[in-house]
């Protein structure tokens, strides 16, 4: 069975969220510890949602020196596929593995709500179940979700296709060009701000046209690194 990894830091909130996920997807959740540098043979890692190090200086900054971070910079490097959600996205931006920044929201509150995104970019290990276009709805929760690049950046990450998810309809945070997530250029490294961990099981996902909380989106997301990693 593949086995993904499901890191914890000092103030990580969604991993056991995030580890259910991984686990109604197919695969094998494996716990791991900000200190401890093995990755124990994992397939693919998750870095969950939360408040790592309670964000003091700055949302990831800490935690990207925890000495899981050395080991897993190494083999993201190498095409481990990585997933970042929220503060994972952030302190894989302060890692390094992804560009770009994540800041306070625009409008300097904490917002949480259904988010609707746009798929723009199927070809990573984390979105190749999706179709380019498509419209899905993950929840979101954040207060320093406010996606920041140069124009430089911007228009590589364009270009290239690394613009993997994009907000639709509303902006929540301010992130420019409303970015979402985006991947590194091998497409094995992802992150986004919404919270796909809470998009898998019926009944407790977001509200559908047919059914209450029955949105179930963000299954794919993890589905679709079980897929690359089969393929």
């Amino acid at each position: 069975m593949t086995r993904v990894g499901v890191v914890t830091f000092p103030g990580t909130l969604d991993d056991q969220d995030a580890s259910r996920a991984v686990r109604q997807a197919g695969a094998e959740p494996i716990q791991l510890w900000h200190k401890d540098p093995d990755l124990h043979g994992v397939d693919a890692v998750v870095l969950a949602g939360g408040f790592s190090y309670g964000d003091y200086l700055r949302c990831g900054a800490i935690a990207r020196f925890s000495p899981v971070m050395d080991t897993l910079i190494a083999e993201a490097n190498k095409g481990l596929p990585v997933l970042g959600i929220c503060n994972g996205f952030q302190i894989l931006c302060e890692a390094n593995l992804l560009p770009g920044a994540l800041i306070r929201n625009n409008h300097q509150k904490f917002i949480c709500r259904d988010q609707k995104l746009r798929v723009e970019n199927n070809q990573t290990a984390w979105s190749n179940l999706f179709t380019v276009g498509e419209e899905i709805t993950i929840p979101l929760k954040n207060g320093e979700g406010c996606y920041v690049a140069d124009d430089e950046l911007l228009a590589r990450l364009e270009g290239e296709g690394q613009v993997v998810f994009r907000y639709v309809d509303f902006n929540p945070n301010g992130s420019l060009q409303d970015i979402a997530g985006i991947s590194n250029a091998a497409g094995n490294i992802v992150g986004l701000m919404p919270h796909p961990e809470h998009a898998v099981e019926t009944g407790f996902g977001p509200q559908t046209a047919n059914q209450a909380h029955g949105g179930i989106d963000g299954l794919r997301i993890f589905q679709s690194a079980l897929s690359s990693l089969l393929s």
